[in-house]
């Protein structure tokens, strides 16, 4: 992730002290709606995620200094080895502490082991960091340039966002693709969000997704698998204000007469090559779990690389095909992590804030989508059923 990507904060520093009030942390960044530009309310959760290279040695730490962030039941039948067990064994391996209350704001932070946050990001095992850091962040720690490593998810993600796209889209519906990935298949989203989560991530960070995924977006175009149509199809000037894009173009009638058109773009228009050769490239971007999932269902040739070494290729027929497979892995993936880390997180939190962190999940859905309230009802009657 380039420089463009942390996103500027007035109130950066004060986001950092919370580290000054925690055991030692290897890498820290905040993300979530704290990031909007438009985002100023006091009283907006801001989401921490924390990398340590052992989990039950800062817990243990942690509740010497902060035994009032976890849930009591936790503290008193087992202490940071329970607290651990119920992250590995029955979430996606974080603990969240939610709703603690930090120099007059509600913070929640979730502790991960950096080993398994490398490995989310590289293979997209848990599809759940690496979803978190495809999306702009601020990040305050990184003692081990997890930013660098990033890059080959950020990658993964504009591939597969690209395998799913129409031959023609715009830069914002392939940002609005690339944000949505992680909530595919996420329960969640049945009941727990704003159903226009995604829009106004993308709407309020658009700047920030720009930086982000240039480097990629300027890769592709030079291997000829993107074009940027509003550049190259027409005649005349581009201009930028903001994040509004305009196309001037001059149309010369006589001496005395030049008539001038002024066309508002939705950002950058984009081509993609839709051919099998396309597809295939895209695939061969996705994280090896995917492949490999892929290639259980489509098929797998057998294929030698330009490092001297024969790789396995999953087999593509079609691009649909393709596309259709990676969305059913990828949703397959989120589906069974969001299920995990639910039934992990209702544990974590305890009773009381379990109660009012779904309130408030609950509160943006139904803000989002109360014209369907039985079925809103009869999903959330079935998450408590499986999930408590």
């Amino acid at each position: 992730m380039g420089s463009g990507v942390e996103q500027k904060m007035e109130n950066g520093e004060e986001l950092a002290s919370l580290l000054d009030v925690l055991p030692r942390v290897e890498f820290c960044c905040v993300y979530g709606s704290s990031l909007l530009t438009n985002s100023h309310d006091k009283k907006t959760m801001v989401d921490y995620i924390l990398g340590v290279s052992d989990p039950m040695q800062w817990h243990s730490e942690n509740l010497e200094m902060n035994k009032d962030h976890y849930a009591s039941w936790m503290v008193h039948l087992g202490g940071s080895k329970l607290i651990t067990e119920v992250a590995d064994e029955i979430g996606v391996g974080v603990h969240f502490n939610p709703f603690v209350s930090w120099n007059d704001r509600m913070i929640k932070y979730g502790v991960v082991r950096m080993h398994d946050l490398v490995q989310d990001i590289l293979n997209w095992e848990r599809f759940y960091f690496s979803g978190r850091l495809q999306k702009p962040v601020h990040i305050l720690v990184d003692n081990l340039d997890i930013r660098n490593v990033n890059s080959v998810n950020l990658k993964a993600a504009m591939s597969a966002a690209l395998l799913l796209l129409p031959p023609k889209f715009t830069e914002v519906e392939l940002y609005a693709r690339i944000c949505s990935l992680s909530y595919m298949g996420d329960l969640r989203m049945l009941f727990a969000e704003d159903r226009n989560k995604v829009q106004k991530i993308v709407k309020g960070q658009f700047n920030l997704f720009h930086s982000m995924y240039k480097p990629f977006l300027d890769d592709y175009a030079a291997k000829d698998l993107l074009r940027f149509s509003s550049w190259s199809d027409n005649h005349g000037i581009i201009i930028q204000t903001g994040t509004c894009i305009y196309h001037i173009i001059a149309y010369y009638r006589s001496p005395l007469r030049i008539m001038i058109r002024m066309v508002l773009l939705p950002y950058h228009s984009l081509l993609k090559d839709y051919g099998l050769s396309a597809a295939g490239s895209f695939v061969s971007s996705l994280p090896q779990t995917v492949r490999t999932r892929m290639g259980m269902k489509l098929g797998e040739k057998r294929k030698l690389a330009e490092s001297g070494r024969t790789i396995n290729e999953v087999v593509i027929n079609s691009r649909e095909e393709a596309a259709e497979c990676m969305r059913k892995v990828v949703r397959r993936i989120v589906m069974v992590s969001s299920a995990r880390q639910a039934i992990a997180g209702l544990l974590a939190a305890g009773g009381v804030n379990a109660v009012r962190y779904l309130a408030r999940k609950m509160v943006k859905d139904w803000s989002s989508f109360s014209q369907d309230t039985s079925v809103t009802c009869s999903v959330i009657a079935s998450f408590f059923f499986i999930g408590m």
